[in-house]
C-alpha cells in the first residue's frame, strides 16, 4: 500500500511542487535552491522549510543523518543543458552533471530508508523534451543510473513515452502538453516517475481505454471556456464526446477591447522579460496582446496564470519584472503536476497496465518498452501514452488576460517598427493580423 507523507525538492525554484502537494497532505521536508530571487521567495512564503542550498551537498547530509529522509523526491535538474534552445552540451555541461547528482541523492535516500525497514522512495523528475535528443545520450545515462543498469541505455531514437523495469527501480516517462490540461500554453515537458521494484509508475502516467487513441480528435480545440473531452470510450458510460468549438481571438473584458493572435501561447520561456522581441513569438504573436489598439507584452501576472500559479505569487517585496518572468518561465505547469499527483495519491485504486510483449525490448538487467501514442494491450484495449491526457480540458488565452496592465508593458512605435524591420531583413514569416497591428502601432 502506497503511503506518501513527506517530500524533498531539488532545483526547487519557486516551489510549484508545494502548491500541488501540500493541499494533498504531502508536506515538504526540505528544499534545495541556490538562485537569489527564488530563495528569497521560498524564505518568505515557506519560512518553516529549510532550504539546503547546493544539491551537490545533499547526499553527504543524508548519509550523515543531518537532514531527514522523505517519502518522495521531486525536481527538475537544469534544463538548459538539454534544451534544444540551449547549448546542447548535455552531460559535458556542469548543469547536466546535476542530473547525475539527482541519482546520488535518491540512492542515499533509499539506503537510509532500507536501514529502517521502509520501501524505496517515489520520485518525479521533469525536464524539457529536448533531453530525448541529447547527443551525449544524457537521458540513457540517467535512466541507467536510476534502474541499476551496468551501462548507459542506448536506443536509436527515444520515444516521447516509455517504461523500464530495472534491477534496482522501475521508471516510466511521458511527454505531456499543458495545453490540454487547462492552460492556454503549448508547453510540452517530459515527466519521469519511478520507485522501487514493487512500484509500477506506468499505472500512474499512462491511461487505458477501449478504443485506439485518435490525435485528430483534439486538433484545434481551443475553447473560450473549459472544454472537457474524453479521448477514449471508457468502461463507464461517458462515451466519446467531440469538440469543435471555434477559438475566439478577441473579446471585451472589463469594458476593454482585447485581441490576441492565437488562442494559446508558445512555450513560455525564462528570458521572455528581456528577449520578447527576438524569439519566434515575436512573429507568430503568441506572447503578445493588443489592448485598445496598442500592442503589449504579457505581464508577469498573466505569465503566472499561464503556468497555473496563484495571482501575484512572485510579486514579493523588491521583485523586478525580469526576475518574475524568469522564475515563472523556469517553473512547472501546475495542472500537469497536479494531474500526476492526484493519480499517484490514488495509486492503490489504479488499474494495472500490461504492456504487450511485441513492443517490449528485453536486455540484460532491464526490460525496456518504448511506447507510441496508442498501444495495444493483451486484452485488446489500448494504452494512451500520448502528449494529451484522456480526459483533457482547454482554455483560451483571453481567459487569463489582465486589462490593468501598466504602460511599461506596451511596445513603443519604434519597437514595433524594429520587429517589422527584422522580419523583412530575415525574410521571416509573420502572423498576418500581427503584422497589421505592428504597422498601425509603428506610426502612432
Amino acid at each position: 500500500m502506497l503511503r506518501l507523507k513527506t517530500f524533498g525538492s531539488v532545483c526547487s525554484g519557486i516551489e510549484a511542487a508545494t502548491l500541488v502537494f501540500r493541499p494533498m497532505g504531502l508536506l515538504p521536508t526540505w528544499y534545495s535552491e541556490i538562485a537569489d530571487f527564488p530563495s528569497r521567495l521560498l524564505k518568505l512564503k515557506y519560512p518553516e522549510v529549510t532550504n539546503l542550498g547546493d544539491m551537490n551537498l545533499i547526499p553527504e547530509k543524508i548519509a550523515s543523518g543531518e537532514v531527514a529522509v522523505p517519502d518522495f523526491l521531486c525536481g527538475g535538474t537544469p534544463c538548459q543543458a538539454f534544451s534544444l534552445a540551449g547549448w546542447k552540451n548535455g552531460l559535458k555541461d556542469d548543469r547536466g552533471q546535476l542530473t547525475l547528482k539527482y541519482i546520488d541523492i535518491l540512492d542515499e535516500i533509499d539506503k537510509k530508508r532500507a536501514g529502517v525497514g521502509l520501501c524505496d522512495a517515489i520520485f518525479l523528475w521533469e525536464n524539457v523534451e529536448g533531453v530525448l535528443k541529447d547527443k551525449t545520450n544524457a537521458f540513457g545515462c540517467f535512466l541507467a543510473g536510476l534502474v541499476g543498469a551496468d551501462n548507459a541505455i542506448s536506443v536509436k531514437k527515444w520515444s516521447s513515452s516509455g517504461l523500464i523495469y530495472g534491477k534496482k527501480r522501475n521508471v516510466a516517462w511521458r511527454v505531456i502538453d499543458s495545453k490540454y490540461l487547462g492552460l492556454p500554453q503549448q508547453r510540452r515537458r517530459l515527466y519521469l516517475l519511478g520507485g522501487g521494484k514493487d512500484f509500477h509508475p506506468e499505472n500512474v502516467l499512462f491511461e487505458v481505454g477501449n478504443e485506439p487513441f485518435d490525435p485528430f480528435l483534439t486538433i484545434d480545440c481551443h475553447s473560450t471556456s473549459d472544454c472537457s473531452v474524453h479521448l477514449f470510450e471508457f468502461d463507464e458510460p461517458s462515451g466519446i464526446t467531440s469538440c469543435s468549438i471555434v477559438a475566439d481571438t478577441s473579446r471585451t473584458i472589463d469594458d476593454v477591447k482585447v485581441e490576441v493572435f492565437r488562442s494559446y501561447t508558445d512555450c513560455l520561456y525564462a528570458a521572455y522579460g528581456t528577449k520578447w522581441n527576438g524569439n519566434a513569438a515575436a512573429y507568430n504573436g503568441s506572447l503578445f496582446v493588443s489592448q485598445e489598439g496598442r500592442l503589449r507584452r504579457l505581464t508577469p501576472l498573466e505569465c503566472e496564470r499561464l503556468m497555473g500559479l496563484p495571482d501575484n505569487y512572485t510579486n514579493i517585496a523588491g521583485a523586478r519584472d525580469t526576475q518574475r518572468y524568469q522564475a515563472v518561465g523556469n517553473s512547472w505547469a501546475i495542472p500537469v503536476v497536479r494531474w500526476i499527483a492526484e493519480r499517484l495519491m490514488r495509486y492503490d485504486e489504479l488499474e494495472d497496465i500490461c504492456v504487450s510483449d511485441d513492443i517490449r525490448i528485453c536486455d540484460k538487467g532491464y526490460a525496456l518498452c518504448l511506447l507510441s501514442k496508442s498501444n495495444p494491450m493483451r486484452d485488446g484495449r489500448c494504452i494512451n501514452a500520448s502528449t494529451i491526457v484522456a480526459d483533457y480540458r482547454t482554455k483560451n488565452l483571453l481567459d487569463i488576460i489582465d486589462t490593468a496592465a501598466m504602460d511599461k508593458f506596451y511596445i513603443s512605435p519604434k519597437g514595433c517598427l524594429g520587429i517589422l524591420r527584422r522580419k523583412n531583413e530575415r525574410h521571416m514569416r509573420i502572423n498576418k493580423r500581427l503584422e497589421e497591428v505592428l504597422m498601425r502601432c509603428s506610426v502612432l
